[in-house]
């Protein structure tokens, strides 16, 4: 059966929304086709008072922002043309709520998603009370989902039926809403029926919007009595009202049991640690029972706008193999964002670097962080420590799976299949993370081994301009030798020849130590690349979703067999036999989670963490070698001067000794003086030449320098 306005028409099966006084469908236009939802009122809504009857359209009328679903038409229905009928645009993604009873959402959105849901929400409500108006219904099914051609999700809010004027300082009394989410004050007069005289403000909204941001973010209510908030509607109210300042959420899990409070949000959730930081403390301002104590609404905003202000930046910890989320103010400088990561990490500012597409990142400290390079979860700044910490024992808690039901009952199978194909979805984000955890560890510590071959090749040179050095002062001393006899204090050129002696004796180490260092980073290449061979053709995901979508099928299997009322012998026993088969299925996924993702995580941190303690041992060598080279060069260099001030009193006290020996034959002096010239201009064309060669590999070769042979000790 169709139904139609002048412009609009529809079938009355394609059902959007069920309420107690109108249903929505999806319908089109007439001459475009294009899609629009419309809200038909039905007789029990004309019931109630003509102002009340036009408020939903009057308030439609009024707002108007990306955030709230906007308004078409007001039309009537074809065969009654008293019963209006409101056009409004059409959401394809249905609403969130929809979208939370997805399975992959059973334990709360992602958190992008989450994010997005969270912006919506608080600038359609900001539109709200710029214009005085009150919703007075909040809840995930009053918040519509369009999806974009980009795949992107817009929510608007939506049902204004309940909505009215009412300003920061004025009260209402009459009862709307949804219990789950209603405030405990409404909450004891219109649910539990008891009378009182409270009136409320806008923090009932503020209470609805806390409730449903803890269920969009963790996938359940936040207050959840024994049996259920409709069975139980006693604790339900005690539950709320007696919540101690801070908990965010309750739960009685036996009957007549005790309440567990809660002051953070489930392990389980898909929030990073930073963002749960951030949004507990707005949750718990805004759902406090004591209209007085609660936040209010300049508050909200003002706490959630910070949220949504911030720069996020994706972090990996390689030596911990953990990922972390950065929630920072754009303004803010590097230093500041430094305390935030030693904050989350553990890794004092001064031991921290980083590594971002595979090259060092050089931060300084009063850089604006609106400058750090875009991040992902899958492309995102690697954080190394400068101290080889152990890596900490992760405690990775399978998922709590329910317990299958032992008789046979379509109803409690078909709830048990529903929980777990959640708690499948569930095993796949956590294989998948691990399974990124390892390509991210790989990715880090090839990078890492690469910036270390960079720093031992740039070594190289140093070690060819002493060596070259070295043989420079070995050749002047040789040179000296031979004209020891022209000088009278040789206690000096003692002193030089022990400090030649010392770095002839150590320089064959560290050359020997820097083609160590590059045998052990080829190893690890080695080790790394067979490692990535393995992720490359690892079959656990595949595997995983495989047996989700047996299990799918199995549910999809008893949601028939529970609406089809009883089976017939033959369907019973497919029945239990698909029973027995989701049991297999259920266990493989435990034994893939647990024998496969987590022990290869496992093993890749132990390797991990040998790797760390081989690199940090180069680092550490070659940070070591630096200060060796410059104090070498400074004793060299002392060398060089030493030698040079000895050709130079020598050639003095020849000249002098010249001047004094009258009697001393002429042809033997001439030859004294042209050897010791021709000595001397040896020696500073020997300076000269090596001192160019060293300039030149001082000047930037990054390559592989070709090491001279390094001079072997002649018995100094």
């Amino acid at each position: 059966m169709t139904a139609s306005t002048a412009s609009y028409l529809w079938s009355l099966d394609d059902v959007l929304g069920q309420g107690a006084t109108a249903s929505v469908h999806k319908a089109r236009n007439k001459k475009t086709g294009e899609l629009v939802a419309v809200k038909v009122f039905n007789m029990l809504s004309y019931s109630r008072p003509y102002e009340v009857q036009m408020r939903e359209f009057e308030m439609l009328r009024r707002l108007n922002h990306v955030n709230i679903v906007k308004l078409f038409a007001v039309e009537e229905m074809h065969m009654n043309p008293k019963q209006k009928v409101l056009v409004m645009e059409y959401c394809s993604g249905g609403s969130l709520l929809n979208l939370l009873e997805e399975p992959e959402n059973a334990f709360g959105l992602p958190e992008a998603e989450f994010l997005v849901v969270l912006q919506c929400v608080v600038h359609g409500m900001n539109h709200l009370r710029e214009n005085g108006v009150v919703h007075r219904d909040i809840k995930p099914g009053n918040i519509m989902r369009r999806v974009g051609e980009d795949g992107c999700s817009v929510y608007k809010l939506t049902d204004f039926g309940a909505a009215r004027e009412l300003e920061d300082d004025e009260k209402f009394m009459s009862i709307y809403g949804t219990e789950e989410y209603l405030h405990p004050d409404m909450y004891e007069r219109a649910v539990l029926r008891k009378p009182q005289q409270k009136t409320y403000g806008v923090t009932v909204d503020l209470w609805s919007i806390g409730v449903t941001f803890y269920h969009a973010a963790s996938g359940s209510l936040p207050f959840i009595p024994y049996g259920g908030p409709r069975r139980n509607k006693q604790i339900m109210y005690k539950i709320t009202t007696e919540k101690p300042t801070r908990a965010i959420a309750g739960q009685q899990r036996v009957d007549e049991g005790p309440i567990e409070w809660s002051y953070q949000l489930p392990r389980q959730c898909q929030l990073s640690e930073s963002l749960q930081g951030q949004l507990v403390p707005v949750l718990a301002g805004i759902l406090e029972a004591n209209q007085e104590k609660c936040w209010g609404f300049d508050q909200f905003l003002a706490a959630t706008t910070d949220i949504l202000h911030r720069v996020t930046v994706h972090l990996f910890y390689l030596q911990q193999a953990t990922a972390h989320t950065i929630y920072i103010h754009f303004y803010n400088t590097a230093s500041v964002f430094f305390e935030e990561v030693q904050a989350q990490t553990g890794v004092d500012v001064e031991l921290q670097w980083y590594l971002h597409q595979g090259h060092p990142l050089l931060l300084e400290p009063g850089m604006k962080v609106v400058n750090l390079p875009p991040t992902t979860p899958q492309r995102p700044l690697l954080l190394l420590s400068r101290r080889p910490d152990k890596i900490k024992e992760h405690t990775y808690r399978q998922p709590e799976a329910p317990v299958i039901p032992t008789r046979f009952d379509v109803t409690a199978d078909y709830h048990f299949t529903k929980a777990m194909v959640g708690v499948i979805h569930q095993y796949m984000r956590l294989t998948r993370s691990l399974h990124m955890s390892r390509d991210l560890i790989l990715q880090g510590f090839y990078s890492y081994i690469e910036n270390s071959r960079v720093d031992c090749k740039a070594a190289m040179p140093k070690i060819s301009i002493m060596i070259i050095k070295l043989q420079t002062c070995l050749n002047s001393e040789d040179k000296i030798d031979s004209l020891s006899q022209y000088h009278t204090n040789l206690s000096e050129h003692t002193d030089n020849k022990r400090r030649l002696g010392q770095v002839q004796k150590n320089l064959p180490a560290y050359a020997n130590g820097i083609k160590e260092f590059q045998n052990k980073l080829d190893h690890l290449q080695v080790e790394l690349a067979k490692l990535s061979e393995a992720l490359a053709e690892d079959k656990s995901i595949k595997k995983m979703e495989i047996l989700l979508e047996k299990i799918v099928r199995i549910h999809q299997q008893y949601r028939k067999d529970r609406s089809s009322g009883k089976l017939s012998y033959n369907d019973e026993q497919i029945h239990k036999f698909e029973k027995i088969n989701l049991s297999t299925h259920i266990k493989k996924v435990k034994s893939l989670y647990r024998d496969d993702c987590l022990q290869r995580h496992h093993d890749m941190l132990v390797s991990a963490e040998n790797w760390t303690s081989v690199l940090h041992e180069i680092q550490s060598r070659l940070r070591d070698f630096s200060t060796f080279f410059t104090q070498l060069m400074d004793d060299l260099q002392t060398c060089e001067d030493e030698q040079n001030k000895f050709l130079d009193e020598t050639l003095q006290q020849v000249l002098h000794s010249a001047s004094g020996s009258e009697g001393m034959d002429r042809d033997q002096l001439v030859l004294r003086m042209n050897r010791l010239k021709d000595e001397m201009e040896t020696v500073a064309r020997e300076l000269q030449s090596n001192n160019r060669m060293i300039e030149s590999l001082g000047a930037g070769n990054s390559g592989m320098a070709l090491l001279p042979d390094i001079p072997q000790p002649k018995g100094m």
